[in-house]
């Protein structure tokens, strides 16, 4: 999927209509006065989605930032996710609450169920009532996996609006991203600069001296082009700056395909999020 004329405003459409910016910022690890500045940076540098949850740690500092931003709430798009020990019907609507009153927020735009693992099928019923009351403007899943979703079909008739899996060419799932787009769910990218364990491959070093870009960059774009999100975590005011210049090149199809294959199955995180 080529994309062409993106900028840092772009946004896809969610099934349900409320459009996500293409790009973000990943902030997991990122804590107190790190994950605050990190927010400040990235919404200075035009940046409108913001990632975070509760397992982050950080929900506190995201909503201080998004608050003292100067910007105007509407304009910015907030993800949070319930985690495993959270998950469950009534223990859902809890989490979600006291996310709320972390973030002091009125509502989020994403709420997603963290992983499969645990009453994932109750939990999805929280987030359908969530998103019924109006607390969530969008709801969907991470680390779904084409069995997970099928699963998700079969007991509830609300699409996921959005699965946030990894995603880099080293881990190009593309049955998944398939399967996905055909079921009208966007797909969002973490760790999609593989937390930098691959940043000094040569062909990304190659492809990227081809259009003046770093890996990083080059990491990103690939992304963008097979149309996932993509929200790098960078606690790095110039990491930050560096992740949002990707807007101005366009990798051409023979660029795409040698990236594609270094698809080599490589996980950042332990594939046992994906058990469940």
């Amino acid at each position: 999927m080529f994309l062409v004329a993106l900028s840092i405003k772009s946004t896809f459409p969610l099934n349900n209509g409320v459009s996500i910016p293409v790009l973000g910022l990943g902030t997991w690890d990122l804590r107190g006065r790190e994950a605050y500045d990190a927010t400040i940076w990235a919404l200075q540098e035009g940046y409108r989605l913001i990632d975070t949850a509760t397992l982050y740690g950080n929900e506190v500092e995201i909503g201080d930032a998004i608050r003292n931003s100067g910007i105007p709430r509407e304009h910015i798009f907030l993800t949070t996710k319930v985690w495993d020990t959270d998950q469950g019907f009534d223990s859902t609507l809890t989490a979600f609450e006291k996310s709320l009153q972390r973030l002091h927020l009125e509502y989020v735009d994403l709420y997603l169920i963290h992983s499969p693992r645990g009453k994932r099928n109750e939990t999805w019923r929280a987030l359908e009532k969530i998103y019924r009351g109006g607390l969530a403007r969008a709801i969907g899943v991470s680390n779904f996996t084409i069995q997970h979703l099928k699963e998700l079909s079969s007991i509830s008739q609300t699409v996921p609006s959005l699965n946030q899996v990894e995603f880099s060419p080293f881990l190009y799932q593309k049955e998944l991203l398939g399967f996905c787009h055909a079921s009208h769910i966007v797909v969002e990218a973490y760790c999609p600069l593989t937390r930098a364990s691959k940043l000094s491959h040569p062909q990304l070093a190659t492809v990227g001296k081809r259009y003046g870009k770093s890996p990083a960059q080059v990491l990103l774009r690939w992304g963008l082009q097979h149309g996932v999100i993509q929200i790098p975590k960078s606690g790095n005011r110039n990491h930050i700056h560096e992740n949002s210049d990707i807007f101005d090149f366009e990798l051409n199809e023979k660029d795409m395909i040698e990236l594609n294959s270094l698809h080599e199955n490589f996980r950042v995180v332990d594939d046992s999020i994906l058990r469940g």
